[in-house]
């Protein structure tokens, strides 16, 4: 499996663009490895919480 980079651009309003810089700041980030954390996290959770229903089904739990 090929794990190499890629862009992605996006247009945001000035207020959201400070936002996100203020928060990078305060973790000692740029704002572009913040909002690639971001990313991680959020997909992590989601694919964490699928994992996490699945489970639930099988044993009948919902």
């Amino acid at each position: 499996m090929f794990m190499g980079t890629s862009v992605l651009s996006l247009r945001i309003d000035h207020e959201l663009l400070e936002r996100l810089r203020e928060h990078a700041a305060k973790r000692g980030m740029s704002v572009q490895d913040y909002v690639v954390r971001t990313l991680i996290r959020d997909d992590f959770d989601e694919r964490f919480q699928s994992a996490v229903d699945e489970t639930e089904k099988f044993y009948g739990l919902t």
